[in-house]
């Protein structure tokens, strides 16, 4: 008489091979190898990749807004918080 651990054993183990077997196995190898061309073809990033950058923006800001200020500082006028648009030369 079969052991009924090894019964659910064997069992299990058929199934496994039988879905490994399958064409849904295939089909779903093919839709993950076209999905992953089609995100190489778009040019993504990764969400690692984009947090770095991110990382990066805030430290620059940062760093320029404090040069900002000890420009202002050692010409002699407050300092002015960053404005968006081009930079223009006062000299």
């Amino acid at each position: 008489m079969i052991n009924k651990t090894d019964w659910i054993e064997d069992f299990q183990k058929n199934i496994s091979d039988l879905i490994a077997k399958s064409p849904a196995a295939d089909i779903e190898r093919n839709v993950k190898a076209m999905m992953a061309q089609t995100f190489a073809r778009l040019d993504l990033v990764t969400r690692e990749e984009f947090d770095i950058q991110a990382q990066l923006l805030e430290r620059s800001l940062a760093r320029i807004t404090a040069l900002e200020s000890r420009v202002q500082a050692l010409e002699g006028r407050p300092a002015t918080p960053l404005q968006s648009g081009p930079v223009t030369d006062a000299l």
